[in-house]
């Protein structure tokens, strides 16, 4: 990751510039610090004790000198909607993981993408910014070396890193616009499952805004953005207001048309971790969504709009 100095930077300190303009978090400093060829200006080796000029080249040590060794690559389809070297958005599909666990070592998106830069000879290690359940579809965000994933992740907790879902609900909810603010905690059957809780129970302060898109047939199309980021968030929420995503079995019911939640990671938008440019991709629904609209919400001609392309801005 290159940094030219401006005349408005000159004469600044080297740490100070690494805390202000970088964004850099102090393990993440350190860590450059004590790796050779971590941080040069012009070339050379500097500590951050060093006063920068205007013209020089700062370069910090952003590529992974190794592959992750536990994840195996394998070619698996996935497609890339945005990709350069600091980061790449792939588009999940659904019924893949996001990374290995527990039955599944070989069939998740950090197989695809090891096996992807394997190919092209570049080392990688699987730094996902966000995540995705397995049967969820859509946006990943994943950073390619160690800065670019310490200022994403920087980005997400400042909530600068936007996304906006897709689902498919049951019923229509009232009103057709509007927030789902509660706390959310673990069950005490499972570590996975989550409820609706109090704070004093433990839980976590929960917010979603969502619009209704489409209404018919008993379903209804909604586009939902998660404020906070919490474990099945949606799902839970939506469930909570009597209007489970159809197919989600863990939260609502099974459908006979619909294998999997109907939920969708639909656009993510975020600051680029080298200049900051506002970066947005959008992933159209997939089919097993698409033909449930069409045979269930087929008389709202809003839902044509939801078909297109694949594409990053």
């Amino acid at each position: 990751m290159q940094f030219q100095i401006t005349q408005t930077q000159d004469g600044m300190l080297l740490r100070d510039f690494l805390k202000k303009h970088c964004h850099l978090s102090h393990r993440m400093t350190k860590r450059l610090k004590y790796s050779e060829g971590g941080i040069t200006v012009d070339g050379r080796a500097v500590t951050v004790r060093h006063v920068l000029r205007e013209g020089e080249l700062l370069t910090l040590a952003a590529e992974d000198a190794a592959p992750t060794e536990k994840i195996r690559p394998v070619d698996l389809p996935l497609d890339i909607l945005y990709e350069d070297g600091e980061l790449v958005v792939p588009a999940k599909p659904a019924d893949m993981p996001t990374h290995p666990s527990h039955d599944h070592y070989d069939d998740t998106v950090a197989n695809a993408l090891c096996y992807r830069y394997e190919q092209m000879g570049v080392p990688f290690c699987f730094r996902p910014i966000n995540r995705l359940d397995r049967d969820t579809s859509g946006l990943l965000l994943i950073a390619r070396g160690q800065i670019a994933a310490d200022r994403l992740n920087r980005a997400m907790r400042e909530g600068r890193i936007r996304k906006s879902y897709l689902a498919i609900l049951e019923g229509a909810p009232s009103p057709a616009e509007g927030e789902i603010e509660t706390h959310l905690c673990r069950t005490a059957e499972s570590i996975i499952v989550r409820r609706v809780c109090t704070p004093e129970e433990g839980g976590d302060r929960a917010l979603t805004r969502y619009r209704t898109l489409a209404v018919s047939g008993g379903y209804a199309l909604v586009e939902a953005s998660p404020i906070t980021g919490r474990t099945h968030q949606l799902r839970v929420h939506f469930a909570h207001i009597g209007h489970p995503i159809v197919g989600d079995s863990m939260y609502g019911h099974p459908h006979p048309d619909m294998p999997r939640q109907a939920l969708h990671a639909h656009t993510l938008t975020f600051p680029h971790p080298t200049d900051g440019r506002e970066i947005s991709a959008r992933a159209p629904l997939p089919e097993d969504m698409l033909a449930f609209l069409r045979k269930y919400l087929k008389q709202d001609a809003r839902t044509e709009r939801i078909i297109t392309p694949y594409e990053a801005d």
